[in-house]
């Protein structure tokens, strides 16, 4: 009898083991479909979730970067949401405009950071972003979020967050970008690929908290000028003006920066059109960052920080990082630090802003899971 009690006990165990096995395997198995990054150090009980999904300018590449500046350095819970084929889940894609799990999540953010274009995502992930405005939380925009979605379907229930978008709701006309952030997109005000960006103060914004730590003319990015048409509306406030400058050596195809360099002055006085004919664009510089208020019908006043300079090339600058790193900060309403620490975390080498096709990001196959490495200073 105790023999047969011995086995029983025996198969029990087995049984067990072999269900916490393949739990386990399940577990270790399933994409990871998000990067979370836990605070480190004297912790500010703030969750910012980070979204991505642009074609052009890495933005999967910079937001990450962003996030393990935010939580390794300043303590901040952070979160990383990626776009993604939802055929191949785990696996970034910025091409695949339809999907970008883990938006439930801003359901308990106090911060999102949103760097997103053309995006056509489904009901009920916009639903989320929706009922976060609702709530007058703050949001920091970056580069192409003034054109983030574009729903070619006229008839989505979120049609009038689209960039172009001239439908019944008059409110919304020209969508997300202009009526959260300001502005939708425009145009390229300086020359794509050929002049870069530097941040000059306007004499009203000189003390603003955002550019605590920042000397005026120390922000710099390869990527060019966006157009932003001025005055901006209603209690907008230019943060940071977009000076262009032009690049001093020969354009280099293999170059992530395209052969411009920060340490380039020439200011530029030419931008030529494709239809012969020029202006110059620093007659009349456009904002590059800005602060605006916004309220969407039966939701509360909410705040929104803009800056069309953010690419992961343009973050390798580190006034750049410390300016999104601040305006962090300020929107969570918590005091800007003297002197941002906003050193990189691991490897940061980012890519030149361009597009690719399909195939380069089926090749790539770049898991979120790999992301997920260790962190050293």
């Amino acid at each position: 009898m105790k023999r047969i009690f011995a086995i029983v006990m025996l198969c029990c165990f087995s049984c067990k083991h072999d269900a916490q096995q393949h739990s386990k395997i399940a577990e270790e198995s399933a994409p990871i479909l998000w990067a979370t990054y836990e605070p480190q150090g004297a912790i500010k009980n703030r969750r910012i979730v980070l979204v991505s999904g642009d074609e052009e300018y890495r933005s999967e590449e910079v937001l990450p970067q962003l996030a393990k500046i935010l939580s390794n350095r300043h303590g901040f819970d952070c979160t990383v949401l990626f776009a993604q084929d939802s055929l191949k889940p785990g696996i970034i894609n910025p091409n695949y405009r339809y999907n970008i799990p883990g938006l439930h999540l801003l359901d308990s953010a106090d911060l999102v950071v949103w760097f997103t274009r053309f995006r056509e995502l489904p009901v009920n992930q916009m639903q989320y972003l929706d009922n976060y405005l609702k709530k007058g939380k703050p949001i920091l925009a970056i580069r192409t979020a003034t054109h983030a979605f574009n729903f070619v379907d006229p008839d989505h229930p979120f049609a009038h967050y689209s960039w172009n978008y001239q439908g019944q709701i008059a409110d919304w006309h020209l969508g997300f970008g202009k009526k959260i952030l300001g502005e939708t997109w425009y145009t390229h005000h300086g020359d794509h690929k050929n002049q870069s960006t530097r941040g000059l103060f306007p004499q009203v914004a000189q003390k603003h908290k955002v550019l605590t730590g920042i000397k005026n003319g120390s922000v710099w990015g390869p990527t060019d000028v966006y157009g932003v048409r001025t005055p901006l509306p209603e209690d907008g406030e230019i943060i940071l003006l977009g000076q262009t400058i032009d690049r001093e050596a020969e354009f280099d195809s293999n170059d992530p920066m395209y052969g411009m360099k920060e340490s380039d002055t020439t200011i530029a006085t030419v931008r030529s059109l494709g239809d012969g004919t020029s202006y110059n664009p620093n007659e009349a510089m456009p904002p590059l960052v800005w602060s605006k208020s916004y309220q969407v019908e039966n939701g509360r006043r909410g705040k929104a920080i803009t800056s069309t300079i953010g690419s992961s090339t343009d973050f390798l600058d580190e006034e750049v990082r410390r300016l999104l790193v601040n305006a962090s900060y300020y929107l969570l309403g918590q005091p800007v630090p003297k002197n941002a620490n906003v050193d990189l975390l691991g490897e940061f080498a980012p890519s030149a802003y361009q597009f690719h096709d399909d195939a380069y990001w089926d090749q790539k196959n770049l898991k979120i899971a790999e992301l997920l490495e260790e962190i050293t200073d």
